[in-house]
């Protein structure tokens, strides 16, 4: 345990159960100076006392454990790497070893200061789109804010999950006893889900796509999905219709995202507000995404996927075949695996298509996904599209030397007729290497080679490889060293820091 957190957290503790440092010693049998120098953190917190508190607070001694702060460091870094933000321009450089100080010891600081810096990006989106203003800067003038990259809808409902580690307690509770109401199993999903429907007036139909547009009157025509839609619910009728072209997991998996929608529509709504989002786009598209969680965690309870999942040695295929579902939705519910006291893998979750456009991501972990460099292109996500449907497996070795075992395949889909392009994805899913054991996927591998793994980074800009063939963009915030009579293999060679 970390001498630094323990402070703070047992002063946490203590103020939650509004409690003097005079009453939690006298609890403690200790004295109150003695307390004093713990929530100072001047004096260690040794077993004897941290048994007493977890008896008398009923903690788990996890609650007093270091958090991993490797992610916000990572966030921390990239904020203070942002050009618009002028501190290059000023000559100021906070250090490496500053960041870790602002993110292990002021961790509430160090969340104020990425959320400024989003807000602060929000701000100059909405300022470029009323002034009509795309490129306020001629060439070579410095960005500001109008020019930051700055989140979209889509990305702020990223950001909510992302925020709680990808797990959403107050929802998954609420699919998993209704799920234990329903008694769900596996051959019996549409029936028992279309009777949950029905008691609030939903009808489920399933129709062939049809090729004309929807809405003609008469018959159940109005009822008709368009050649590109896969469902769509009608309020105004209670009509919920699906696609022919859907297999049955899916089909279940509609119907219980609409049951979320329909049945826990408060509590959606709660959490939606909890995350305060910008406008009605991110508002709309946070909802769906509570109302996809819930799905999939009515579908695949917690405590039954996950023992399974342990069972199985987290074979997201044999997964997939068990629950009826695809390879996406395992993958996606495994990285949601983090409820308190039973916790599964701690995964990252990854969806990528072949221009690298990262269309998902959620991280349980430690990883940090980057805003302002891409992807590496040596991550195994990439070479998994050019097998498709094989299982990739990679260690991967982070700048900050941790390494990481990822899974990568390709799903792909269509519309069920010749002569319309489908989508491919990249679907990749990874957890820290010391949880690699746990993962069939590691049979066979040795682990412990330093050799085996692969220098990956979270994104050219803001990576700090300075030898990496693969290199796209120079890195932020590093003069280069370029000379017109050396080349090196390695582009944009770096110089060297004083």
């Amino acid at each position: 345990m970390q001498k630094t957190f323990v402070g703070s957290r047992l002063r946490e503790l203590r103020e939650e159960r509004a409690m003097s440092q005079i009453e939690l010693a006298r609890l403690l049998g200790i004295s109150p100076s003695y307390l004093n120098q713990i929530e100072r953190n001047s004096r260690p917190l040794t077993v004897p006392v941290l048994l007493r508190i977890t008896e008398a607070f009923g903690v788990d001694a996890g609650f007093f454990a270091a958090p991993d702060v490797t992610r916000l460091i990572a966030e921390v870094r990239e904020v203070l790497s942002d050009a618009t933000i002028g501190l290059g321009a000023a000559g100021l450089r906070v250090s490496d070893t500053e960041v870790t100080q602002l993110a292990e010891q002021l961790p509430q600081a160090a969340h104020a200061l990425i959320m400024l810096h989003r807000r602060y990006r929000q701000a100059g989106e909405r300022l470029a789109a009323l002034t009509g203003e795309r490129d306020p800067h001629p060439s070579g003038s410095a960005p500001s804010a109008r020019s930051a990259a700055v989140p979209m809808p889509d990305e702020e409902v990223r950001d909510f999950f992302y925020q709680r580690q990808n797990y959403v307690d107050d929802l998954d509770v609420a699919a998993e006893q209704l799920a234990g109401e329903l008694g769900l199993a596996q051959g019996h999903l549409h029936a028992v889900l279309t009777e949950r429907l029905a008691m609030h007036g939903v009808r489920v139909h399933v129709r062939e796509p049809q090729a004309a547009p929807t809405g003609a009157a008469g018959g159940d025509a109005g009822r008709d999905l368009g050649r590109d839609e896969l469902y769509r619910f009608d309020p105004q009728t209670g009509v919920l219709t699906l696609s022919r072209h859907l297999h049955p997991g899916q089909r279940a998996f509609r119907m219980a995202l609409q049951l979320g929608l329909t049945e826990f529509d408060d509590l959606i709504t709660r959490l939606t507000d909890e995350g305060m989002p910008s406008g009605p786009p991110a508002r709309a598209l946070t909802r769906i995404g509570l109302a996809n969680y819930f799905a999939a965690a009515l579908l695949l309870p917690y405590q039954q996927f996950r023992a399974t999942a342990e069972q199985f040695r987290y074979d997201v295929e044999r997964l997939s075949g068990h629950f009826g579902m695809g390879f996406e939705t395992i993958c996606h519910r495994l990285s949601t695996l983090q409820r308190p006291h039973a916790r599964g893998v701690p995964f990252s979750f990854i969806r990528v298509d072949r221009a690298g456009n990262m269309s998902k991501r959620q991280s349980a972990t430690g990883f940090h996904f980057s805003r302002a460099g891409g992807t590496c292109p040596l991550w195994n996500v990439y070479e998994a599209l050019a097998s498709p449907g094989r299982i990739h497996t990679q260690i991967a070795r982070m700048p900050d030397g941790r390494s990481y075992f990822w899974i990568a395949r390709t799903v792909s889909s269509g519309y069920g007729r010749f002569g319309r392009p489908g989508k491919t994805f990249a679907i990749g899913l990874g957890c820290e290497l010391r949880h690699a054991s746990r993962l069939v996927y590691s049979t066979g591998l040795d682990l412990d080679d330093p050799a085996a793994a692969v220098p990956i980074g979270i994104g050219c800009k803001v990576c700090e490889r300075a030898d990496c063939a693969q290199r796209a963009f120079p890195p932020i915030g590093r003069a280069l060293a370029l000379d017109e009579r050396r080349g090196t293999f390695a582009p944009y060679p770096v110089a060297p820091t004083s």
